[in-house]
């Protein structure tokens, strides 16, 4: 078990003030919402639901969480198909079969102390769930929550419930310390109310125009205010156009970095169309976008971008 001495890493954080000016250090900046509701799952022990478009930061919110709490992060992507095994442990047949052949080489022949040999602890490979567990301090990650099927939804609100699992060769493990827990959803589903019940809930937003220029000054030290400007203004008017997937924070940081990588201090049409992919990630969109005539001086138009946040 991986195990640190502060029992209560988030003890120095005493307002959602405080986390927010930390996580602002962290290169992660919170509105007053999202810095409110990931204060309170810190100092009420509740699992903390993020929700909102892919992109929007609710898997950076948990990173940056750990770096603030000098804690392990440990992620659970979900996927369909996922169940409890993959999720908590397995036993390592390999090992245990390299074991009883060596005990079989060496004369060993009690079959009831061999058997408890095998299912030693040793042998158990911890999946994220049980490492969640046994690892002090430690941020748990349940990412795509919306991907899993019901049967693995219903499972994970039994763990976190009571924060134990039951291994029948081994007995209960219980964590000493329940991690902070972050779930994240991209909404391609809804996610059973009574998983909901079990978390403190928010939705975040794209940011807005002045809050997303904020975010590539802070996050791009090279880029210009006015490039921060016109990429920002292009991508919240993106966001209002027809799109597959509109465009996120990430995808946005990412064209601003391309843009710079090249060499651009303001968004000049030609680099924006040839960059384009750095920021839109289905074809469809990137001929809507040309189509539409965005890559004129339209598509670097001021304009806000949407709720507020990072």
């Amino acid at each position: 078990m991986s195990q640190r001495t502060n029992p209560d890493p988030a003890a120095g954080i005493d307002s959602p003030a405080k986390l927010a000016a930390l996580l602002e250090e962290h290169d992660y900046l919170a509105d007053e919402g999202l810095a409110t509701a990931a204060f309170l799952a810190l100092r009420m022990g509740r699992p903390l639901f993020l929700e909102g478009e892919a992109g929007v930061g609710k898997t950076e919110l948990a990173k940056t969480l750990a770096a603030i709490l000098d804690a392990t992060l440990i992620r659970l992507q979900c996927y369909e198909g996922l169940d409890a095994a993959q999720a908590l442990y397995d036993w390592d047949f390999a090992r245990q079969l390299l074991h009883l052949k060596a005990a079989e080489a060496a004369g060993a022949t009690d079959v009831k102390a061999l058997e408890g040999e095998i299912y030693d602890r040793r042998f158990l490979v911890a999946r994220p769930l049980l490492r969640a567990l046994e690892t002090r301090p430690c941020v748990l990650l349940v990412d795509e929550i919306d991907r899993a099927d019901d049967e693995f939804e219903a499972f994970l609100l039994e763990v976190l419930s009571d924060f134990t699992i039951s291994v029948p060769e081994l007995g209960t493990i219980r964590a000493q310390t329940p991690p902070v827990v972050v779930l994240t959803s991209n909404r391609t589903r809804e996610v059973h109310e009574a998983l909901k019940r079990r978390c403190l809930y928010h939705w975040i937003e794209h940011p807005s125009f002045e809050h997303e220029v904020a975010i590539l000054l802070r996050r791009l030290p090279a880029c210009t205010e006015e490039l921060a400007a016109e990429v920002a203004g292009a991508a919240g008017r993106l966001r209002e156009a027809d799109l597959v997937k509109p465009p996120g924070v990430a995808e946005t940081l990412d064209w601003a970095e391309a843009l710079l990588t090249l060499g651009a201090a303001r968004l000049d049409p030609g680099l924006a169309a040839v960059t384009l992919g750095a920021l839109l990630k289905y074809r469809e969109d990137q001929e809507t976008v040309r189509r539409g005539g965005l890559l004129g001086d339209g598509l670097a138009a001021r304009t806000g971008g949407g709720g507020g946040r990072a």
